[in-house]
């Protein structure tokens, strides 16, 4: 009878309590029912410490979402306050870890196993005296082995690496991780030309193709070029005029073909 009678003076209190906030904003009576009710945001904040977040942080929140639910909550509709609460905590934390801790966001689905996945995993390697497998973890969790490899492959990568860090595998007076992102290559404006040459280049004779790639590939003067083929200084300044129209006329022509076949 003790423990009844102590139970019914507890919720009378606590009515109490409601009264006093809901009438008259006391906040003494706020501070005593966030009190009496932090041991719920303990337990649900203590759920989540093992996604490797500092508890303290994860009570801070979990706090943070009791406050929440004491302001908005209406004892005149007749819930229970504790069934009120916890969805209240549960999203805090859940924003909590979506929006602060993930840089890379997850589908909420792998969000919501990967506390399962880790508790299993600390459980099992006590159990097992050593990491366990996939496929244990599945068992587990009763979830397939493909979910769980989506959860580790999630905890692994929801930070991502610094562009300092040297890559994965590499010793870490390698070169940083920066060093290998790709960067713009001049040479892709080239592309469309080199192109275009190849495909007109079979109107030139091999004397003429000669001339322009010592012109242009050893980018020699035309003197040398002269010395080299074997004719005046002149000759070779009107080899490489000749080409050049030719390679002008038949790449204008290419290029109408092209657009009426377009049109």
């Amino acid at each position: 009878m003790s423990a009844i009678a102590s139970g019914t003076r507890d919720r009378v209190a606590e009515r109490e309590l409601w009264r006093r906030l809901g009438e008259h904003h006391d906040q003494a009576a706020r501070a005593e029912l966030v009190e009496l009710y932090m041991p719920l945001a303990r337990r649900m904040a203590s759920r989540y410490a093992g996604v490797s977040e500092p508890y303290d942080d994860l009570l801070q929140v979990a706090s943070l979402g009791l406050l929440n639910a004491v302001d908005r909550f209406d004892p005149g509709r007749g819930t229970p306050f504790a069934g009120f609460a916890k969805p209240t905590i549960l999203g805090e934390l859940k924003r909590y870890f979506r929006d602060k801790v993930w840089t890379v966001r997850v589908p909420r689905s792998v969000h919501d196993r990967m506390a399962e996945v880790e508790k299993a995993t600390e459980k099992l390697t006590l159990d097992l005296g050593r990491p366990p497998s996939v496929e244990e973890l599945a068992e587990q969790v009763g979830i397939d082995a493909a979910e769980v490899l989506e959860v580790l492959e999630a905890q692994h990568n929801r930070k991502p690496l610094s562009l300092d860090a040297p890559p994965v595998g590499e010793e870490p007076d390698e070169a940083s991780g920066a060093e290998w992102v790709g960067r713009p290559d001049g040479n892709f404006d080239l592309v469309e030309d080199r192109l275009t040459m190849e495909s007109v280049l079979p109107v030139l004779g091999d004397r003429e193709r000669e001339v322009l790639r010592l012109r242009f590939a050893e980018e020699l003067p035309q003197t040398e070029i002269a010395l080299r083929i074997g004719c005046s200084q002149m000759h070779v300044s009107r080899l490489l005029r000749r080409s050049l129209d030719k390679l002008r006329e038949e790449a204008e022509a290419e290029d109408s073909v092209s657009s009426q076949r377009t049109a």
